[in-house]
């Protein structure tokens, strides 16, 4: 009886990741390709996770562009990334500055509510990336600039019926709890290794709706044990305050 009972709950969580978690397609810029690409790390998460799952995960990005950049009927065709079966997941990150003023956030809710429509047409479910806020550095740099970011992301996936991925809240609460780490590179704008391990985990989280604190996937050692698990705690923490926010919404 414990060995069906084993059995059983083996094949219940591999159909639970095979269904939500398998073939992945991300599309946006350089803030998902740098530190070997976010992709990459996510599925290593994954693959700890789920040991008997083999997830297909591509990523289709162009530096410094928009979401409407992209040919995105084009890219959602399995078929053109040579893959066997259809992809059950797309991810979509806007340009950072998509969200700098009404005309751009107009644009992009556009944009993410044409390309859901398709997607959903064909059985794929779709996430928006929600990016992070600049630092002071970078001239684009203003303060509270997480709250343009927060509403244009939330009214995005409330038009198309998208999941949010909370990086850009993963990030301030990393800040807020530790304001020595480096998520930022030193322009200001684009990823750190850390930054892009912070926004793998918070991806994991919400592919699975699972914690990832445990996870031992450190990039080859490049990511510290203090390091990871202070990340993987704040991934989870964005998650759960993306979930409390989606609900009060409601």
């Amino acid at each position: 009886m414990r060995i069906f009972a084993l059995l059983f709950s083996l094949l219940f969580v591999n159909l639970l990741a095979a269904d939500y978690s398998s073939r992945i397609l991300l599309i946006g810029n350089s803030y998902l390709y740098y530190n070997d690409s976010l992709h990459n790390h996510v599925k290593r998460l994954l693959e700890e996770k789920y040991p008997n799952i083999e997830p297909e995960i591509k990523s289709a990005t162009i530096g410094g562009s928009r979401l409407s950049d992209h040919a995105f009927s084009h890219l959602i065709n399995h078929e053109n990334h040579r893959l066997d079966m259809p992809f059950n997941y797309v991810v979509m990150q806007g340009g950072s500055y998509e969200v700098i003023n009404q005309e751009n956030q107009n644009h992009f809710w556009q944009t993410v509510k044409k390309n859901a429509e398709l997607a959903q047409a064909n059985d794929i479910e779709t996430a928006l990336y929600m990016t992070h806020a600049y630092l002071p550095i970078d001239e684009r740099y203003e303060p509270n600039l997480i709250e343009k970011i927060k509403s244009t992301y939330y009214q995005a996936a409330k038009l198309s019926n998208s999941k949010v991925m909370p990086v850009g809240i993963a990030y301030e609460l990393a800040y807020k709890k530790d304001p020595k780490i480096k998520l930022h590179h030193p322009d200001g704008t684009h990823p750190s290794m850390l930054g892009t391990y912070l926004g793998a985990c918070v991806v994991f989280a919400t592919l699975t709706d699972s914690n990832p604190v445990g996870l031992n996937y450190n990039y080859l050692d490049k990511v510290s044990d203090k390091d990871r698990i202070f990340l993987q705690q704040i991934a989870w923490a964005a998650y759960l305050e993306n979930k409390k926010i989606i609900q009060e919404a409601d």
